[in-house]
């Protein structure tokens, strides 16, 4: 590694989103066998504007570059003169990033291996707490003219380098480059020892950030390649960027299957509420079209009624506008009468009827039990589950290799929580749990054919 060689680079951008923002300057050192033999730096004009905070950040102004050459006229020389060489940049996932990304635009596929001075200085002094460009120069009285300028730092880099190399043996030094070339796609965060021990089992993973804020939550049933795979491909993705710089720590929960696995995500996420999951974030108060016996329209029930109701519940909507969305969509699809179906207010022929969107329940042309039965028929696609037990179940499962065995109850819909053994299931008795919309579309997903995810359905005895 000492021989061949290496590119020292940094690159100042608009913003942090590889995929979206743009470079500003490249500054880049070509080393062969220890000594400096090239270099290059540029400004480069981004065909945007440059922010106010960045410009008070790096001093690199939108008249700076006016002139200056856009990165796809300078790409087929740069991408000639950078080769196939290692890149060595501090947290070099965002330099590359930006790099593969500039370079994609201008029709060219730029690889490279990574060598990260962040992650290596985490590595060499793990006692320290500060690893930040700035924080090291002065650790080793190493001055740097200007910091967020790419010349500047990239020559103090290569400074903090030749240091680090002063203070090891070469043996020791290899060693520290062939771990870090082991673990180049990894955050430089993260503790790597930790990520070492993720099992290739089913469960829930959980990213932290700074002070321990939950950043993401997610579930797979392979733990270890799903977390890992998050930073393969944080360069093309700006939410995987976002979790690649902000990640802290990874912590997991194994279960005994993916049913487990969907089950605690989904409670976790509303529980923790991190900052990157929006799909099972919200939890609004439920609402849901009811349609009593003998009635000629349905009702929107709150969460409250629908506790109360078994049958003939249509939907599961998270507010009362989606639930009269959906009424509306499938009343214009079978030219059923919104006036009738209380959409709309008002007396005689609707204005549905007179463009020819209504067949005329409200005007006679069509009975009302007609209608009440078309209405029905098409509402049915939206029809709640009723619940097919008299009373709790534990759904068994068991994971195929572990053996791991776990029992999760489930009353009316209600996710109740997961047990190690029958016995315990059967004295869970969590009464206070709320109907989840999450949670009653997993189960039914699930429950549909229990037996074609290998899952066994267990009826509990009713409580005392």
């Amino acid at each position: 590694m000492t021989s061949s060689t290496l590119i020292f680079v940094d690159v100042e951008t608009t913003g942090t989103r590889a995929t979206r923002d743009r470079i500003t300057e490249i500054a880049a050192l070509k080393v062969v066998e220890g000594d400096i033999v090239d270099r290059w730096t540029s400004l480069i004009y981004p065909e945007e504007r440059v922010p106010f905070n960045i410009t008070q950040l790096t001093g690199i102004s939108d008249a700076m570059l006016s002139d200056a050459p856009r990165f796809v006229d300078i790409a087929s020389s740069l991408y000639e003169w950078l080769g196939n060489a290692p890149l060595v940049a501090h947290n070099a996932r965002f330099d590359f990033g930006f790099l593969r990304n500039e370079f994609k635009r201008a029709g060219l596929d730029y690889r490279s291996p990574l060598l990260c001075t962040l992650r290596l200085s985490r590595r060499i002094a793990p006692q320290e707490r500060k690893h930040n460009l700035p924080a090291l120069l002065a650790r080793h009285g190493i001055s740097a003219i200007r910091h967020h300028r790419a010349g500047d730092d990239v020559e103090a880099l290569w400074s903090l380098w030749q240091t680090w190399q002063a203070q090891h043996s070469l043996e020791e030094w290899e060693q520290l480059l062939a771990t870090e070339k082991r673990h180049r796609s990894l955050p430089a965060h993260l503790d790597l020892e930790r990520l070492e021990q993720l099992p290739k089992t089913p469960g829930v993973y959980l990213f932290y950030g700074h002070n321990d804020l939950p950043l993401y939550v997610g579930k797979s049933i392979n733990l270890r390649s799903r977390v890992l795979g998050h930073f393969q491909r944080d360069h093309q993705d700006d939410k995987e960027m976002r979790l690649a710089q902000q990640v802290q720590r990874v912590e997991w929960e194994e279960t005994a299957g993916d049913l487990g696995a969907q089950l605690r995500e989904a409670q976790l996420v509303k529980t923790l509420m991190p900052i990157m999951n929006r799909r099972l974030r919200k939890q609004r108060r439920l609402t849901a079209w009811h349609w009593p016996e003998g009635a000629t329209q349905p009702t929107l029930l709150d969460a409250n009624a629908i506790e109360l109701v078994k049958v003939n519940l249509y939907g599961l909507f998270r507010s009362a506008r989606d639930a009269k969305s959906a009424l509306r969509q499938i009343a214009e699809e079978e030219r059923l009468c919104p006036l009738v179906l209380g959409l709309e207010k008002g007396q005689g022929r609707c204005f549905a009827y007179q463009i020819g969107k209504c067949r005329g329940a409200c005007c006679g042309q069509e009975t009302l039990a007609e209608h009440t039965r078309r209405a029905q028929n098409a509402l049915a696609q939206l029809q709640v589950s009723a619940w097919p037990w008299p009373g709790r179940i534990a759904i068994k499962e068991r994971h195929p290799h572990s053996q791991q065995v776990a029992y999760h109850v489930v009353n009316q819909w209600r996710y109740l929580g997961t047990a190690e053994s029958e016995t315990a299931a059967d004295e869970l008795t969590t009464s206070s749990a709320a109907f989840d919309l999450d949670a009653y579309r997993i189960l039914t997903r699930f429950l549909r054919d229990p037996a074609s995810h290998a899952l066994e359905v267990v009826t509990l005895s009713d409580p005392a």
